[in-house]
Order: structure tokens, then sequence, then C-alpha cells
């Protein structure tokens, strides 16, 4: 009786548009007044325990230094290293888009801002040489999830917290997977541009790849501070999250000179709300996830699983299918800290390691950046280029059908995701 409120009162308050972290709170609550399990100052000190946590303090700062490096011209000048590499190959400008997209991602952890920052330069300059506008908007918005999933990333940061996992190892195991990633779709793009004739308009120049190569060096740098700080133990995740920000601000200062007074207020005012509404999710869904075990939800709902199926696979194809339906309706936060315990629960009872889980929930959530309704990267790329929703995403889906495949690739060969960190712990 407690379990079916809980869920019902969740699905209702969703589905009536309420703040998703009060979605998560009031069903609390509603349970309480219903079966009350534990006290009201139990929940309590479980929301404050949610969010004071010193590894959370990662989100923010990985936030605001990819903020700083995009304002202070990272990703024109990443744009160009990826263009001087291959810009003369068919279709081109869409591998360079996605070339783009990682090397950003590899700063910003964000998926919306990768597609923001990218889209902005590479769409209109994908029109001007030919290529369909639909195309390349679709290209973009699905490229743009590369943004969580080569680390460093800040959904990686929130599924480490809530499920106890090394973030160190995180971000090692998220580099195999988005060069899978990044392959597949520079496959999708080169068929698609043989087919409709985008050729490359750039030759092969050793002297602009070095004077690129050159222009990008300070941006490409503090991807290398983060990942070896981290995984030598110069630093915490959160303490190297510190350290992008100082590094971000000196680069942006300094050296690219590209900061106002006025500037930097808006990098700071704009994380200050994102990292706000962050928190007031975090916390009630921390509330909501000790609910959940103290009902044994997450048990149950193992049973139910393993009464179905005892194969690894057969329970992977669940699962996607669940993260597929979870990322169309819910954020990518309260999915991670909502369903990643319950899910992991299960996943491990078939031999999936938390590690190995947490890089296909992170693969299976940047899918859900451009599947409707609930999809930033189509609402960015939309805003960016006026073009309706439905046109775009008809256009992502080779691009989207790509990502699935990369998808179940990550989930049914574990090594992608688990060699790199095996060989870096001898």
């Amino acid at each position: 009786m407690g379990t079916a409120v809980l869920f019902i009162s969740l699905a209702i308050l969703m589905l009536i548009g309420v703040p998703i972290g009060l979605c998560l709170i009031i069903p609390c609550l509603i349970l309480l007044a219903v079966n009350p399990i534990t006290t009201p100052q139990f929940i309590v000190q479980t929301l404050y325990t949610g969010s004071a946590s010193f590894t959370m303090l990662a989100i923010p700062f990985f936030m605001i230094s990819g903020s700083i490096m995009d304002v202070g011209g990272l990703s024109k000048r990443l744009v160009r290293l990826a263009n001087s590499v291959i810009g003369n190959v068919t279709g081109s400008l869409g591998i360079v888009t996605i070339l783009a997209c990682m090397f950003f991602g590899a700063v910003s952890g964000s998926a919306p801002a990768t597609t923001a920052a990218i889209g902005t330069i590479m769409i209109p300059q994908m029109i001007r040489n030919g290529y369909n506008k639909y195309y390349a908007t679709g290209l973009v918005a699905c490229a743009g999830g590369l943004g969580i999933i080569v680390p460093p990333s800040y959904p990686m940061v929130i599924y480490s917290v809530t499920n106890g996992t090394s973030i160190g190892d995180m971000f090692i195991a998220g580099i195999g997977p988005a060069l899978l990633v990044g392959a597949v779709l520079m496959i999708f793009n080169f068929i698609y541009s043989k087919k409709f004739g985008y050729k490359g308009s750039q030759k092969f120049k050793l002297s602009e790849f070095f004077a690129a190569l050159w222009d990008a060096k300070w941006a490409l740098l503090m991807p290398f501070i983060i990942l070896g700080g981290i995984y030598s133990g110069i630093f915490t995740a959160t303490e190297a999250a510190v350290m992008a920000t100082i590094y971000g601000l000196f680069v942006g200062i300094v050296i690219y000179r590209a900061f106002t007074i006025r500037s930097l207020w808006e990098i700071f005012k704009d994380n200050m709300v994102f990292n706000g509404g962050l928190m007031l999710t975090v916390a009630p869904a921390t509330a909501l996830g000790t609910i959940f075990a103290y009902m044994r939800v997450t048990s149950s709902i193992s049973n139910m699983f393993l009464s179905v199926s005892t194969n690894r696979y057969v329970i992977l194809m669940i699962i996607y299918a669940i993260l597929f339906v979870i990322g169309m309706f819910v954020q990518t936060t309260p999915a991670i800290v909502i369903f990643s315990p319950v899910l992991l629960a299960v996943a491990m009872q078939v031999g999936i390691t938390p590690l190995h889980f947490g890089i296909i929930m992170t693969v299976a959530l940047a899918i859900a950046f451009v599947t409707p309704p609930v999809a930033a990267n189509l609402f960015v790329a939309s805003s960016l280029t006026g073009l309706r929703m439905d046109k775009i995403v008809k256009a992502s889906l080779p691009f989207l059908f790509g990502l699935v495949i990369s998808l179940i690739i990550v989930g049914f060969v574990p090594e992608i995701s688990l060699w790199l960190p095996t060989v870096l712990r001898k």
C-alpha cells in the first residue's frame, strides 16, 4: 500500500508539472501520513546530508570552469583545431562538429552547453557549405550528448556520489566509451555525407595544424590537469574542480583577456541558479532513496527482474528500455539519484559492476538529451536555428540510431569501460 501511494503520487505530481524537487519530497510526506515508517525529523536530516557533501562541491566548480572556458573563446579555438586535422575528408564539417563536441565536453561536462557552444559556430558554417540545415542541426544536437560522456562530466559525479563509486575511476572509464560514441557518429556522418555529396573544403596543411594546436594549447591542457591530478592522487575530484576553475580564470583573464567584470558576474550568476536548482533536486531525491531503502523497494524490484530472466543480456535490454523511457520524461539529475540505486542493484545481480553500470547510465542519459518531450539538446538546437522540433527530430534519427548502437556495445562489452581503469591501477 505504501509503495503504491509513493509511486502514484510521484507520477501525478510529475504529470501536472510540479517542480521536480517538490515532486520528490511531497510523496515522502504523504507516505509518512499514511504509513509512518520513519519520522519527519529523520527526513529533514536526510535532506541536509543529501546536499551537504564535500564531493558534491565538484559539480558547481566543474560547471563554472566550463562556462569560463566557453566565454573565453575556447569553442572557436577547438573548432579551428578539429578543422585543421580533417578539413579535406568527405563530410569534414560534420566530423569537425563531432570532434569539437568531444574537445568541448572535456572542459564543460554539460550536454546542452556543448550543443550551444559548438552549434553556434558549426551550424551556420555547415549550412553555408551546402549541408541541409535540418541535418546540421540534428547532428549538433546528437553530438552534444558527448558533453556528458567525455570526462569530466557532472552526471558522472552525481552517479559516483549517489552510489559510492570513485569519481576518478568513473572519469577514466568514460574515455573508451566516449571514443566509441564519437567514432560511431563519425561513421554515420561519413555514410550520409557520401550519399548527399557533402565534400571536404579545406586541404590539410601541417603549418595550419600546428598553428591551431598552439592556439588551443591552454584549453587542451585542462582535461590533463583534471584527470592527471585526480588519478595521480595529487588532489581529489573536488579539489580538481577548484583547480580547473582557477586555471580557467587564469587563462581567460591573463592569456585570452576575454573577460570583463560584467561577464564574470553573469557566469557566476547563471551557475548559481543552475546549482541552486540542482541541490533542490539532489536533497529530496536522497530522502526518497532513503525511503526506498526502508521499504526494501530495491530488493523487490531486483526480484521482479530476476523472475523474468537471469540472463545478463536480457536484463541489460530491459534496463535499456527502462532508461529510455525514464530519459524521455525525467531530467538527468533526478533520473540518476532516484533510479540508479534501484537499477544498479538489479545489474549487480547479473555481474555488472557499479563502475560499468555508471558508464551505461551516462551513455543512456546522453541519448535522453535528444528524445522528446524532455530533450534539452533539441530545445537548444531549435533556439539556435528557429527550426521546428519535429523536423530536427526526424533529421537526427540516423545519429540517434548510432547512439543506441553505441549504448548496446558499451553494455555488452564491459572491457571498453573497464580496461583503462584496470591498467592504470596496476
